[in-house]
Parts: structure tokens; sequence; C-alpha cells
């Protein structure tokens, strides 16, 4: 079932298998509280059970862009439009979130971005990225990347 990420009181809400529940939980929360302050739109997800197309997606797009496969187990997972751009998150249980920003626009900008929970290491299957550091009141440090999507999807 589908719930809105409280970015006020953090939940660890279905993220409970983690070994990086806390930080996981911030970091979506964090994504939360910038889709509400950006757009004004509310960040729901459901269980991966429930978002199968969600998984789908993010998996064939990292699979055809750059052969890559992640190897943790997808948690949770969320799939909208927001101003001409359709969004897919995936939230693995190793702590990594991966979102998908696709403009539904010919020439649009269109990227996979990655980023690590506090406390969890890279990925092997992530480890040619570059992580940048950020600091987030509610997830600690965040890492991130992300590359430029060329084709079509």
């Amino acid at each position: 079932m589908p719930y809105a990420v409280d970015f006020v009181n953090v939940s660890t809400e279905g993220l409970e298998s983690s070994p990086v529940v806390e930080p996981l939980a911030g970091l979506r929360a964090n994504e939360a509280r910038y889709y509400k302050n950006k757009y004004d739109h509310v960040f729901t997800v459901s269980p991966v059970s429930e978002a199968p197309e969600a998984l789908d997606r993010v998996a064939s797009i990292l699979k055809r862009e750059r052969d890559i496969v992640i190897e943790s187990r997808p948690l949770e997972a969320t799939d909208f439009e927001v101003e001409g751009l359709r969004m897919t998150y995936v939230f693995y249980e190793s702590g990594l979130a991966i979102n998908v920003m696709y403009a539904l626009e010919d020439g649009g900008k269109r990227a996979v971005g990655f980023k690590l929970s506090d406390g969890m290491e890279i990925p092997d299957e992530l480890s040619k990225f570059k992580f940048a550091r950020q600091k987030s009141k509610l997830a600690g440090t965040i890492r991130g990347s992300y590359f430029v999507i060329k084709g079509e999807h």
C-alpha cells in the first residue's frame, strides 16, 4: 500500500531490513522534502512488490545504458510525473537510492542518479563512478553520482 513519506517525523517503515536503516530513512525523507518544496508534490512510496514496473524501469535503463545490475534487494519504489519529468525511484536494502529523471519532451534532461546512505560502502557495480558528498539534516552525509541517459526508454 502506498504511503506518503513524512520528512518532519522520519520513519523507518518499509526499510527495517537495511543495515543502514536510519540513514536510508533520512535519505528517503530528504527526497520527500525536496519534491514538496520544489514542486509541492507529496512523495509516496510502495513496497517494491506493489510497484514492479518502477523496478523494471530502473533495472532496464541501468542494463541497457551501462550494463549495470544492482545486487542489493530492492525494498521500495515510486514512479510519478512532475512538471514534464517522469521520476522513478527505487530504494535498496544496502542503503542505495536510484532515481531516473526522464523529460517527457524530446531534448529534455534525462539522467540516472545514485545516492548512497551514510555508512554504506560503494557497491562493486557502481565502483566506476565518482561520488560527491552533500550534507543533509535528515540523512547525514549523502554521496551522489549520476550519468546522462543517451537512449530512448
